[in-house]
């Protein structure tokens, strides 16, 4: 079969590997149809290569049971599925809490085991979550990054008509817009440097675009929440720029989320610092998208808002390519060469979705 086989920074190769083979009675060999080229996976190709190198990668995906061990009873060849992307030792005190997120050896598709820019993965049925043939399976491939917003939410309380910011508008930051009503946000306010993607938002259901690559941005914010601020801010951009305006945009004992994943050194001006002190602020982190039972109410959750339209995807699929493509348009989204939210690589024919 084919698969992207990821060796070092910028070094990402398509190229012929082995089919998996079914080696325990509990796992399930998916046929991939689309599979989603997540941000971590553009940072992990332009910064910092491969956990173990020429290992296929790749996490968010869909497809079509193709085979299955003897001991696979929950599951039928022909299912329609998506797959949780994390492994949990289920060993550690964390694992034994039902608390996967922070196990001490967590193990993930693309990082340490074969992932899914490929034709074919493998994956134990634990990790298998079926979906409707009412969803085609560009949505189902969306149902990974809506957990890990789900997780987040799920750290926080959350009062139905909070006033909500969301810093950062790339896939998961527009998933985080829809997911603020879904949690019954009164004022959902996307902060953005990038237009496109501010007109996404408001498409997606944010009332307010704020561009902040405007000098008076913040001023203009203020002015809206009468100089108070949000109730919740979600950074969802791991830049040191969005951290620093997320402490900016809460209210005095407001919260903020840690959504966003840096990938280097972050620091960012005094009176942001001092805003949690002197505002009495909550900042809270978020790591991925488990809980128990594995792989968690996240999971259920996306999938039941992704069947019922309540989670609107469409506007983020930005462009569609065929898996040979992707060689040569990896450095074209990390050099930020073309306007892009989601990018999917598909595997389907016409009649398949």
């Amino acid at each position: 079969m084919k698969a992207l086989n990821l060796y070092s920074k910028q070094d990402v190769r398509f190229e012929d590997v082995d089919i998996p083979e079914i080696e325990s009675p509990d796992e399930i060999l998916i046929k991939v149809k689309v599979a989603g080229i997540c941000g971590s996976d553009i940072s992990r190709f332009g910064k910092l290569g491969s956990y173990q190198p020429g290992l296929t990668w790749g996490h968010e995906f869909s497809g079509v049971v193709a085979k299955r061990g003897d001991a696979v009873s929950s599951i039928d060849i022909g299912d329609r599925v998506t797959a949780c992307n994390c492994f949990p030792c289920n060993e550690c005190n964390y694992c034994k809490k039902g608390m996967y997120s922070r196990c001490n050896n967590l193990r993930v598709l693309g990082g340490h085991k074969k992932g899914a820019f490929a034709e074919f993965i493998k994956v134990p049925v634990a990790n298998v979550v079926k979906i409707p043939s009412t969803m085609d399976f560009e949505t189902a491939s969306f149902i990974e990054p809506s957990s890990v917003v789900a997780h987040g939410y799920n750290q926080l309380k959350i009062k139905k008509g909070s006033s909500i910011a969301v810093v950062g508008c790339g896939t998961i930051g527009l998933l985080a817009v829809q997911w603020a009503k879904i949690y019954g946000a009164s004022e959902v306010f996307a902060f953005d440097t990038d237009t496109g993607k501010l007109d996404i938002a408001l498409q997606t259901g944010a009332h307010h675009g704020i561009c902040a690559n405007k000098d008076n941005y913040l001023q203009y914010f203020m002015a809206m929440t009468e100089n108070a601020g949000v109730d919740v801010v979600i950074e969802c951009s791991g830049s040191a720029v969005g951290i620093s305006t997320a402490l900016m945009l809460a209210k005095k004992g407001g919260t903020v989320l840690l959504l966003g994943i840096p990938y280097g050194d972050v620091s960012f001006p005094r009176e942001s610092f001092e805003k949690i002190i002197r505002n009495e602020l909550t900042v809270a982190g978020s790591w991925n998208s488990l809980s128990a039972p594995f792989p968690g109410d996240e999971w259920r959750t996306s999938l039941h808002y992704l069947s019922s339209g309540d989670i609107n995807v469409k506007p983020l699929i930005t462009r569609r390519i065929a898996m040979a493509e992707a060689p040569s348009v990896f450095p074209k989204l990390y050099n930020r060469e073309e306007f892009f939210v989601k990018v999917l690589i598909c595997m389907v024919n016409k009649n398949d979705n």
